[in-house]
């Protein structure tokens, strides 16, 4: 008697069973197809010669974030980064809240980071270990000023930098 309610069962029960998964497989297809291309990683640095054991300032890529409350202060920090000579990608707001300013970079002991912090007073450094080697300048309501008398270039020891792969260390860059 099971045997024969079993067999009965089994049929119908087998084809609801596929359903279930071909349902679940046109479900995670349909919201796989939906979704948003996720965005491309950076290409990571390049190390590149460097003329006369020199990274200028024209050599090293930047973005500005503005983590205060003061409108418009990313751009103002954008624009004078981009007077002396620095390649400024973007200039928005971000979520991270910051009181001071911050850089962020590769290490602290980076010559690009080294550059870039040159230019703010009182900034602190925060090493995030990126591959492309840029700078990222986080700016907040209390932040202390553009130091504009800075070297616009820094000697580094080893005659070499990661740089952006799409960026040279040429002679008509020094």
């Amino acid at each position: 008697m099971i045997g024969r309610v079993f067999r009965i069962v089994r049929t119908p029960l087998t084809l609801l069973i596929l359903l279930g998964v071909l349902c679940y497989g046109a479900w995670w297809g349909y919201t796989n197809v939906l979704a948003p291309v996720p965005p491309l990683p950076p290409e990571p640095c390049v190390e590149q010669q460097l003329p006369n054991s020199q990274l200028r300032a024209t050599q090293v890529t930047v973005n500005v974030y503005n983590g205060g409350n003061r409108r418009g202060l990313a751009g103002d920090v954008g624009r004078a980064l981009r007077d002396k000579g620095f390649r400024v990608l973007k200039t928005t707001n971000t979520k991270e809240k910051v009181s001071s300013t911050v850089i962020v970079g590769a290490s602290a002991s980076n010559p690009e980071v080294v550059l870039v912090k040159g230019f703010f007073k009182g900034a602190k450094v925060r090493a995030d270990k990126r591959q492309d080697g840029t700078v990222d300048v986080l700016v907040g309501d209390k932040y202390g000023g553009f130091n504009k008398k800075a070297p616009t270039a820094v000697t580094v020891k080893s005659a070499k930098a990661c740089l952006p792969p799409s960026q040279s260390a040429t002679p008509a860059d020094s």
